[in-house]
This record gives structure tokens, C-alpha cells and sequence, in this order.
């Protein structure tokens, strides 16, 4: 299996190479084979906006006739709709990274070993137990054995969803704060409330490869029937709140500014800061917070790494200017430090989403301010577009952005909303 591209001149040529197959993609995507040839593998590329789902949506248009790669582009979308759900419920994430502290504090220590042997793939059940250590080896599990995973976490061992999903967000190269959450919670059935996935042996024979299928001890624990729900309580208010309001443009000042990249979105050359002319660019690498806090895997730190450093290596090529990779044990400190030495007025960097560097945001604004500095966010204005329809569920979004991808489409001259590089 090749290694998953991180860097943005590995993520596009690996586009290139899977833009052909993506008219195949409904038909092929649910099996799980050895090497995942009928999945992009763009996951981690994507979430931290290596490549941006406005390229490869317009690269798909202009390649595919819609109805063709109406299933490609649905998933494409996915993405942007948890996003958006949790911008608007913000108090989700929140929730569950409570509940992963105190389960870890209060839980049973029969229960937390059980959690953690069932994490190490010593469950006992061979199919699940081999998709554990394809997670913890290659940082990558494929969606469809994902969920299988997941529902047998919750369904049939029993255990608390929000530490299965801290166990997925621990060491996915893509693990996104919105897409994990809310699909571990989907999984659960607390996501569409009653609704559970429940995992079949009969749904793994249709999907895996002999070669796959050869282990068979544990199999009657997932047999078809065997599973029953596991509901838990959830915790999390679901009340919906407003978007923020960021603006989607740029207009340059005359004083001091500079860009401060992180890994929510890695390409800040790419749209509406690609003529931001700043002074200096930095980045901030945390690895003592990543294992600390999130006690993220050495392989998802070292991804981080990687994917800051191909970020800060193109910004400095784009503008023409120093940018720095900071190593740091508090971003907030170290971002308003190197502001400062910089003599910066301004701050500028493309907003986070829902998730860790988005929890920084108000103590980085407070120490901001009392610098007489100020932060402005941008927000794409695909993302702000895709996340207002995202008030709802998954299917009530796909209407509207299946008509607007579809008007896209038959105006390929304009592609409203699409940000691209000429790059592709």
C-alpha cells in the first residue's frame, strides 16, 4: 500500500492518478482489498487542505460527465457537511473531549484495560483485531472498515463510543475532529437519534478478499443477529448556534501583517490570500501538547511535522518572504512572541474549523490585543457557502449542493465559489 501523500506536489500527483478511476468509484469504493486501489487515499491531503476540495471537485467536472461521479463528488462533500454541522454545534466537540478525560479518570480499571486490549487488537476476534493493527501500523484504515470497527467498539464490546473515536483520532493521518466525532456518533446512533450501525459478518464476506477472511477465530461474535445495540446517553448539547461571520476576501492594509499557517489549512496561497504580500510567515509545531493532551501516535506527530513543513517551504517560495516552522510547547505564547519580534500589526490566517487549533482562538486574540496586534480570519468562500446548508441532515445538503454542483458543471467557464490553483 502506498504511503499516504502529504505533501501538496505528492497530493496532486496522486490526484492525477486516481482522477481517471473516479467514474468506478461507486461501484468499487465499499470493498476493502489489501493496498485500497479503489480509494483516493487523498483523506489526510484533504483534511489539511494539501489539496483543497475545490480542485478536485472542478478537476472531477471538468474530467467526468455528473452523473458519473455523482457518488465521488457526495463524498467529497461529506466532508464539508460535518464541518459545517459542527461549526454550528460547536458544543459537540467540546463534549466529547470532556467525556474522553473523565471516562479515562473514572471508568472501571477492568473496563479501561478491556478498552485498551480491544485498542491493541487483542479482542480475540481476528478480522477486527487485523483492522486495529492496520490502524496503529499505517496511520490509515479504509471508511468501510472503519464503521465496521466502530460498531463492534460500541455494539459488541460494549464501550463507551467517545473512547473508540479518541482511539481513531490518536492515530488517523486524516483524523478530522468533525468527520471522527460525528461519525463515531453516527455509528452510535446518536447522530441521527435510534439510528445505529450494526455490523454483519455476512457484510465483511461481501466485502473483504479471501485472503482477508482466511482468520476466522471470533467470527460467531459478530455474526449476523449477534450484535444488538448498545444506546448510550449523550451528553452533548445539539443546539444549533450561528456561523461565524468571517469574511471570504482580503484587502490588504498598509501596516505590518503576517500569516500564520496551521495544519486546518496548509495551502493559504491557494484563494483568497494568494496576494497577501506579509512580511514574515510561521507555523507552530507542538509535539509535547500532541502527546500530552491528545496523546496523539509518534506516526499522526510526525505527519503533522510533515505536512507544516511542505506548508511553510511553499509559503516561502509564494511570498517572498521568511517563513518559519517554530517549535513550541504553547502556540499561544510562541505565535504572539514571533508576532511581536516581527513587529507585526496584524495577524492573518485562514480560519479554523471546529477542533484544536480552533480552541486556541481566544486566548491567541486575547494576547493579540494586548500587544495592540490584530488576528483576522478568512474563510474560503466555498466552505462558507457549503456550511450555511449544513443546518440539517446529510441528504437535505446533497439536494442543494447537487444542484449547485450540477449548475457548476454546465458553466464550467465560471465555477462559482471554486477556488483553484493553476497547478492542476
Amino acid at each position: 500500500m502506498k504511503d499516504a501523500p502529504l505533501t501538496r506536489t505528492d497530493a496532486l500527483a496522486a490526484w492525477q492518478d486516481f482522477l481517471p478511476r473516479t467514474g468506478d468509484y461507486a461501484t468499487k469504493r465499499n470493498h476493502v482489498v489489501i493496498g485500497h486501489p479503489h480509494v483516493s487515499r487523498l483523506s489526510a491531503a484533504m483534511r489539511y487542505r494539501l489539496i483543497t476540495e475545490d480542485e478536485v471537485i472542478k478537476d472531477t467536472l471538468m474530467t467526468h460527465r455528473f452523473l458519473k461521479v455523482e457518488k465521488w463528488l457526495q463524498e467529497v462533500c461529506w466532508r464539508r457537511y460535518w464541518k459545517g454541522w459542527l461549526e454550528l454545534r460547536p458544543d459537540v466537540w467540546t463534549s466529547w473531549r470532556r467525556r474522553v478525560a473523565e471516562l479515562r479518570r473514572n471508568l472501571p480499571p477492568e473496563v479501561l484495560s478491556k478498552a485498551d486490549a480491544v485498542a491493541a487488537g487483542q479482542s480475540g476476534v481476528a478480522c477486527m483485531d487485523a483492522f486495529a493493527h492496520e490502524l496503529i501500523h499505517t496511520g490509515y484504515l479504509h471508511n468501510h472498515a472503519r464503521m465496521w470497527w466502530a460498531s463492534f467498539w460500541i455494539h459488541a464490546e460494549k464501550l463507551p463510543w467517545e473512547l473508540g473515536a479518541d482511539f481513531f483520532f490518536r492515530h488517523l493521518l486524516d483524523a478530522d475532529p468533525a468527520s471522527n466525532t460525528l461519525s463515531w456518533r453516527w455509528v452510535a446512533g446518536l447522530q441521527t437519534p435510534g439510528k445505529t450501525y450494526l455490523v454483519r459478518l455476512s457484510n465483511l464476506e461481501k466485502y473483504l478478499s479471501a485472503d482477508q477472511l482466511k482468520q476466522t477465530a471470533g467470527s460467531e461474535r459478530i455474526a449476523d443477529g449477534v450484535v444488538t445495540p448498545f444506546l448510550q446517553t449523550d451528553y452533548a448539547d445539539r443546539s444549533k448556534k450561528s456561523l461565524p461571520a468571517y469574511p471570504v476576501s482580503y484587502t490588504q492594509k498598509n501596516q505590518r501583517c503576517g500569516l500564520w499557517l496551521h495544519a486546518d489549512d496548509s495551502s493559504p496561497e491557494i484563494g483568497p490570500l494568494q496576494t497577501l504580500q506579509p512580511v514574515a510567515v510561521a507555523a507552530f509545531n507542538n509535539p509535547s501538547v500532541y502527546q500530552n493532551q491528545y496523546r496523539l501516535s509518534d506516526q499522526r506527530i510526525a505527519c503533522l511535522r510533515k505536512v507544516l513543513t511542505d506548508g511553510i517551504t511553499r509559503s516561502a517560495s509564494h511570498y517572498a518572504c521568511p517563513a518559519t516552522l517554530i517549535e513550541s510547547s504553547d502556540t499561544v505564547v510562541s505565535l504572539s512572541d514571533w508576532a511581536q519580534a516581527q513587529q507585526l500589526q496584524e495577524v492573518v490566517a485562514m480560519a479554523p474549523t471546529v477542533g484544536p487549533i480552533h480552541d486556541l482562538l481566544p486566548k491567541i486574540r486575547q494576547h493579540l490585543n494586548q500587544l495592540g496586534i490584530q488576528l483576522t480570519l478568512i474563510r474560503r468562500e466555498s466552505d462558507t457557502h457549503a456550511f450555511a446548508l449544513a443546518g440539517a441532515g446529510f441528504f437535505p445538503f446533497w439536494e442543494k449542493m447537487n444542484r449547485h454542483l450540477q449548475a457548476t458543471a454546465n458553466d464550467q467557464a465560471h465555477f462559482p465559489f471554486f477556488e483553484t490553483s493553476h497547478a492542476l
